[in-house]
């Protein structure tokens, strides 16, 4: 296929010309339609927000203070590296022209003519009504917040050198062979497995790869687990609530158009998400006598994660259905299975094996089940819709879906994790100095800077100050300046008299994590 720039005609005198933005486009553009081409734009932003600054605050604010800039930063980055990967070969690979049965070729997607042309998906037979700059834009956002999903299962521990080469290496044999498989025309298209919008495209393989990736990582220190409470929870309810309305953009965009059909996914989407918190406090009120804000928030997480791969496609008492199994079965398997020893081997910080693999799997069985032969319509699909429909055989047709998704991404997260450590020489796990200290070890900076957290910026240094119960600072006395064994070690973050007293950790345990010589 032949891609041709528009015609322009700074005097607009030509007949046939329509006006646009202070030029003219030659007459007819059949396919061009602002409103669709406006809509996927603004489904796209509302997609990056989730990533940047839904998923960076919610990490900030997720991990002990610690850690607070390496969770965010670790989020930020891979958006950034993401985006380059995708406009110069992963794109083509996972929208492209078929060059295996799971893969397309890689090529550029930075050509002008390319970006000005018609949206097209060779492999899947299909065309948009917006240019493919849109289209890219909109699928990066997509292949993006995967990779920020993952970190939440190797934060607190990754080598931020081996988190830079794991990030292309992942989008390039990972991502875009699973989106090409079932979104771009490849064989689980071809086969009709139903992923509205990335249940198995993006949550299983995320669910998988962080799980499988935090196996060969290894686990944070002991310390690090027991005393795990998050710095700030109400700055995880600012991400947690961009994560939810930025979902309006990632199902209501998958359409591709501002059809009947985006309106009934958003809808769907905030039923489900709804029914599954609201199953999960529930379920924490009944089993441990009190409702639980980080446990809204897992709820919340699975519940968009189950609608996902069924959004458009199911009734809204679908959505109220999946909304119940998102809230229970990936709560009994993180708060049941997950204490069991042989799942503590697996140090997965945010449990994202449980909010997204197991939700995952919720969704996309239930779609089999659930969906219906009206909103496969809508949605511009075949399938005849899913069990309830009378089509028994869509629930086969998940299931496999669901089995390759995960084999390759055990395969080749393995892959990736063995390439980065014995080829490239690069440790997976941060030395346990530097995870004894956290952020100020690994970027030099601390995530919070008033003078509680910064001694620095005190006079002297902070040496000889501390505060009393008021939280007013004061000279220290002789007997107090004696009292630590170093007095030259700066303590970030805490008061060096209260060592060991957080939450969670055992009486008498000395908190290791930031005692810095000077140099």
């Amino acid at each position: 296929m032949s891609y041709g720039p528009p015609v322009y005609d700074p005097t607009g005198s030509g007949p046939g010309w329509t006006p646009y933005n202070t030029t003219y486009l030659q007459a007819p553009l059949d396919w061009w339609e602002p409103g669709q081409n406006a809509w996927q734009l603004t489904a796209g932003t509302l997609v990056a927000l989730q990533s940047i600054p839904g998923l960076v605050v919610l990490y900030a604010g997720w991990m002990k203070h610690k850690w607070s800039i390496n969770s965010a930063f670790m989020a930020f980055y891979a958006f950034a590296s993401v985006l380059i990967c995708w406009v110069l070969w992963a794109y083509r690979m996972g929208f492209g022209s078929q060059m295996l049965p799971f893969v397309g070729y890689p090529n550029i997607a930075v050509d002008i003519n390319y970006q000005l042309s018609q949206s097209t998906l060779p492999a899947a037979g299909l065309a948009q009504n917006f240019p493919h700059a849109t289209m890219v834009y909109f699928q990066f956002v997509f292949a993006a917040i995967t990779v920020v999903l993952i970190a939440g299962s190797y934060l607190g521990r990754m080598n931020f050198a081996a988190w830079m080469i794991f990030v292309p290496l992942w989008i390039t044999f990972s991502y875009s062979i699973g989106a090409f498989s079932i979104w771009g025309g490849g064989f689980l298209y071809q086969m009709g497995v139903i992923d509205y919008s990335g249940g198995y495209v993006i949550h299983l393989s995320s669910g998988t790869a962080g799980f499988v990736g935090a196996w060969w990582i290894g686990p944070r220190l002991d310390i690090d687990r027991i005393d795990a409470k998050p710095s700030n929870i109400t700055l995880m309810l600012v991400g947690a609530g961009i994560l939810w309305t930025g979902w309006n953009g990632f199902n209501g965009g998958d359409p591709y158009s501002a059809s009947p059909d985006a309106g009934v996914a958003v809808l769907n989407t905030n039923i489900c998400t709804a029914m599954s918190l609201i199953t999960w406090v529930t379920m924490d009120q009944i089993f441990f006598k009190r409702p639980s804000v980080i446990g809204a928030i897992q709820g919340m997480i699975t519940g968009l994660v189950a609608i996902t791969p069924a959004a458009g496609v199911v009734a809204g008492w679908g959505a109220i259905l999946l909304g119940i199994g998102s809230g229970t079965v990936p709560w009994i398997t993180m708060n049941v299975f997950g204490r069991t020893e042989a799942m503590r081997k697996v140090d997965d910080t945010l449990e994202v094996f449980h909010t997204h693999f197991v939700g995952a799997i919720v969704g996309g069985f239930g779609t089999g089940l659930w969906a219906t032969a009206e909103g496969c319509s809508a949605f511009g699909i075949t399938n005849p819709g899913g069990a309830i429909a009378g089509n028994g055989k869509q629930v086969w047709l998940q299931i496999v879906g669901a089995l390759f998704i995960i084999g390759w991404n055990v395969v080749w997260t393995s892959l990736i994790m063995i390439f980065i450590k014995y080829v490239c020489r690069v440790p997976l796990r941060m030395s346990d100095e530097q995870l004894e200290v956290g952020d100020y070890a690994i970027h030099g900076e601390e995530p919070y800077t008033f003078a509680h957290y910064n001694r620095s910026l005190l006079p002297g240094g902070g040496h000889n100050q501390h505060h009393n119960k008021s939280g007013e600072y004061h000279e220290a006395g002789d007997s107090e300046k004696g009292s630590n064994s170093n007095p030259s070690e700066i303590l970030h973050g805490k008061d060096p008299h209260e060592r060991g007293q957080e939450i969670g950790a055992p009486a008498g345990m000395q908190d290791p994590r930031m005692e810095i010589k000077e140099d």
